[in-house]
């Protein structure tokens, strides 16, 4: 079907996407696009009670667990096969902190792999991803299960690097929970540094996307309600970048060069 023929959620975030270069999908209507219900909700969420801890962001002082993946993943047929386990590294002059650094973080889970929650998040991504690059046949999308935590006395910094690019095609943020925490602010910045969308994401199910080409992000740091008690911010992390780009049609008409 053709996603800009009606106004359905993803046509209306496709359009945003490709336009304004940030959209964000409620979670209520990100449930319902995933059919997952609260059992399978539940159960995705759990998965992050199997996280690793981060020793990188720990350097910085965060408190961050995580694990990464990656698939590749085929929207127009569904296919989504996981690839080989290898250490993360983002392009030069993109991340201040890690530029062109092999980091290297505990594998996903085969629970995780396999859950239908994470599958249909995927298949939802590669549709929205279109939007920006319809020469794509193949995405290679880059899975980060996070969850940040603060003290009681102190702070979580969802991305210590600052206003950021990950040099990808499409970033995503889907959260999957929060607890005891304020802040976590997420916004997406154009290039000269105006804020095109900011948005505390609360609701579980809220999924932030952005056009990771023309724009940076960052989320600013969360903080205990109850000083008493830590708080966590659960989110998913994925970024899409071409995998496989469709060959190029031959334009009719003599050689080149005749």
């Amino acid at each position: 079907m053709d996603e800009t023929a009606v106004a359905t959620p993803v046509a209306t975030a496709r359009a945003s996407l490709a336009t304004a270069g940030a959209h964000l999908l409620p979670g209520a209507v990100t449930r319902s696009l995933l059919a997952a219900d609260g059992a399978a909700w539940s159960r995705f969420a759990a998965h992050w009670e199997e996280l690793a801890p981060d020793r990188y962001a720990a350097e910085q002082g965060t408190c961050r667990l995580r694990r990464y993946g990656q698939f590749a993943l085929t929207p127009a047929t569904g296919e989504l096969s996981h690839l080989p386990h290898l250490p993360f590294v983002q392009p030069e002059r993109t991340n201040p902190l890690y530029d062109g650094v092999n980091r290297h973080f505990e594998p996903l889970t085969d629970a995780f792999t396999a859950d239908p929650v994470l599958r249909a998040v995927l298949a939802l991504l590669g549709r929205l991803a279109g939007a920006l690059d319809g020469t794509v046949t193949t995405w290679n999308a880059k899975v980060h299960p996070f969850r940040v935590v603060a003290a009681a006395d102190g702070t979580g910094n969802p991305t210590p690097e600052g206003k950021h690019q990950d040099g990808v095609t499409l970033v995503s943020s889907l959260l999957v929970h929060r607890s005891n925490a304020t802040g976590g602010r997420s916004t997406v910045y154009a290039p000269d540094g105006r804020e095109l969308l900011s948005v505390t994401l609360d609701e579980p199910a809220a999924l932030l996307v952005s056009d990771d080409r023309g724009t940076l992000h960052g989320v600013s740091p969360i903080r205990p309600l109850d000083p008493a008690r830590t708080a966590q911010r659960d989110v998913l992390v994925t970024t899409l970048i071409p995998q496989i780009r469709s060959a190029p049609s031959r334009a009719a008409g003599p050689p080149a060069g005749r």
